[in-house]
């Protein structure tokens, strides 16, 4: 009879198929909950966007099977982007988050003058060989959350100080800010929002947040201010703005403050249109929902694959099916935090922690528009509104969260483990974790002694202390005797 251990697992007993399955399954390390998460989430992002498509493939003379095909593009696009990114040691993203931000800033400024222009605003440039259209404001995020970690990992030691420690943490975050808010005001405040979270978790002095905070609550009260003052409530519109403030989306601004503060519920009303068929969606969903496929308001709301594709999803699976998707990206904060606790070093822990921040607040954000708990934005559900750029861009994010996970699993596996040792090839990993170890202490530069201190100190001692210098010793103690009495003697004085 055959033994359990007696079954070879080798890939030369494999078929081909098989072999190479379990060599990409092998090298897909990171957190295995989150893993989960993204295969998830990627499900109901194609259940939600082929059941949400019918008007789109109505307007343009389509089946909806073309948005099918083409969500289930953009996420094998995706799933590859987090995988290949995963195996990165995330020590590289250190190195190039300069980089990117620098080029991130031009970017920024083209777009916003010559990108192209819809409702007002200006998001996106065309790739010119690719002709695909692509949002600068997804790489600018990424690119600063990136270059924050790193600069909180280097200042640690002066970040209480105005100068030296806040100043260069805080210009980064104003700059983008401040180029993405002409287009995009929601995504602008998304994004200080979360870096005063980030700049917060990294020590930063709670007097700096606070005094930024307030001076960044001015606009957004001058805000709300103009939208009270401009409302003419007898005809339940705007009133009829000056000159000066018809410039680039402040109408719109304005229009949106109103329509959320004085909602007067009125279905046919056209400003409100979006967020009234978005709340009969949530109102047929009921508890279960109407079914997959059965969403009756998909062809009256406007964006139902995107902005909306919330109320769809709650209108087909019912508020069970909204609470587990909310459930969902909760679970994926709190993996991200025992990432964070768990990671030894500054630019890693800090990395996860933002960069997870980001997703998760878009997603509340995201949500709390659809049951008009907020304002109407353009901010979209990450990893299951209909693929572009920022699905693009939310993988990469996650497979840079993954990355970290990675390393800090490999630093907490013992040495004999097949985590440790590669699967039985101790020489290269103890190579590779070496190289991960100095490349920490390069980027970190705060490296524990116990690692900076050289393995081959410890056999150094222990070659200086055997029996045969001993032994050396004792034959030279008459003389080393004599010479230290003399030393005495002659120390003696100078005392």
């Amino acid at each position: 009879m055959t033994g359990a251990n007696d079954i070879s697992l080798k890939g030369a007993n494999l078929p081909n198929g098989s072999r190479a399955t379990g060599g990409l399954l092998s090298k897909t390390k990171g957190d295995k909950v989150i893993w989960a998460i993204v295969v998830v989430l990627a499900l109901v992002s194609m259940l939600a966007v082929y059941s949400s498509t019918g008007l789109l493939a109505y307007k343009y003379n389509r089946g909806t099977e073309v948005y099918l095909f083409k969500q289930v593009m953009f996420t094998a696009v995706g799933l590859g982007i987090i995988y290949f990114s995963h195996r990165v040691n995330y020590t590289l993203w250190s190195r190039v988050a300069r980089i990117l931000f620098m080029v991130s800033i031009p970017l920024l400024i083209y777009t916003l003058f010559f990108g192209l222009k819809l409702n007002e605003g200006s998001r996106w440039i065309r790739l010119p060989i690719i002709n695909l259209t692509f949002q600068t404001s997804d790489l600018a995020k990424l690119s600063l959350f990136m270059f924050l970690s790193r600069l909180l990992s280097k200042k640690q030691d002066v970040i209480k100080d105005f100068k030296k420690g806040y100043i260069p943490v805080i210009i980064p975050v104003g700059i983008v800010c401040v180029l993405i808010a002409p287009a995009n005001l929601s995504t602008a405040l998304l994004t200080g929002a979360t870096s005063m979270l980030l700049l917060f978790i990294g020590r930063v002095s709670t007097k700096h947040l606070l005094m930024t905070v307030g001076v960044a609550l001015i606009p957004v009260a001058l805000l709300v201010l103009l939208a009270v003052g401009f409302y003419d409530k007898k005809e339940e519109k705007c009133a009829e703005l000056p000159f000066f403030l018809h410039i680039a989306r402040v109408p719109t601004w304005i229009s949106r403050v109103q329509n959320f503060i004085y909602d007067s519920k009125q279905v046919d009303k056209d400003e409100n249109y979006q967020i009234n068929q978005s709340k009969i969606a949530i109102a047929k969903g009921g508890l279960l929902g109407l079914g997959p496929g059965n969403s009756q308001t998909r062809n009256f709301l406007p964006h139902p694959y995107s902005d909306f594709i919330f109320a769809i999803i709650i209108e087909e699976y019912g508020l069970a099916g909204g609470g587990f998707l909310i459930f969902i990206y909760l679970l994926f904060l709190l993996r991200s935090i025992k990432i964070f606790k768990k990671c030894p070093y500054a630019f890693g822990a800090f990395l996860a922690l933002g960069l997870s921040f980001t997703l998760v607040i878009q997603a509340l954000i995201n949500m709390a528009v659809t049951v008009n708990l907020f304002p109407v934005t353009g901010v979209t559900l990450p990893l299951v509104s209909m693929g572009g750029s920022s699905f693009l861009f939310t993988c990469l994010a996650i497979g840079i969260i993954l990355s970290v996970a990675r390393n800090v699993e490999a630093l907490e596996a013992p040495s004999n483990s097949p985590l440790a040792s590669g699967g039985g090839k101790k020489t290269p990993s103890a190579k590779k974790q070496k190289v991960d170890v100095a490349e920490e202490a390069e980027v970190e530069e705060e490296v524990p002694e116990a690692i900076k201190k050289p393995k081959g100190t410890k056999k150094k001692e222990k070659v200086e202390t055997t029996e045969e210098k001993a032994a050396k010793l004792a034959a030279l103690k008459p003389l080393t005797d004599v010479a230290m009495s003399d030393w005495t003697k002659e120390s003696e004085p100078k005392k």
